[in-house]
């Protein structure tokens, strides 16, 4: 795949949909592509966060430990994944799984700040996932909560 195919998916993407296509390029030219199998890992949870990852193709469960693995959400293709640990400079709060073959752009935290510094939509896009990440789990916790009364 050319660089001006990971242009046009990652333009895809609301995370960059408004970002110049020549900053994008750099950024997958910087960037790792990486292709995994089902079953392989991408990250695992406790591991320090030197990345995020783009998912080009293909389909990941993330998996908590907790008294054994617990899927806890299921991601695909444009979903960024491994933002947290690079944000808030924690370990990886999971681990993430491909369920099928996956191909990802691995972006370093260099280059992930550095994309958002210089495009603060960016930023405020991120806060967005989040959000709608928080929101989600919060909803199943309420689930669980009642379902255990």
């Amino acid at each position: 795949m050319s660089i001006e195919q990971e242009v046009e998916i990652l333009r895809k993407i609301p995370l960059f949909a408004n970002i110049d296509s020549a900053k994008l390029k750099l950024m997958c030219f910087a960037s790792q592509r990486l292709t995994f199998t089902a079953g392989q890992s991408l990250c695992d949870q406790g591991d320090a966060g030197e990345s995020a990852f783009i998912i080009i193709e293909g389909d990941a469960d993330i998996v908590v430990q907790n008294n054994g693995p617990l899927v806890v959400a299921q991601v695909g293709k444009n979903d960024i994944i491994g933002e947290i640990a690079i944000l808030c400079d924690v370990p990886r709060t999971a681990s993430v799984v491909a369920t099928s073959e996956l191909t990802a752009l691995e972006i370093t935290k260099d280059l992930f700040f550095r994309m958002v510094t210089d495009f603060p939509e960016m930023g405020v896009e991120i806060m967005r996932v989040l959000a709608h990440r928080l929101e989600h789990t919060t909803a199943l916790l309420m689930a669980a909560r009642e379902g255990a009364k």
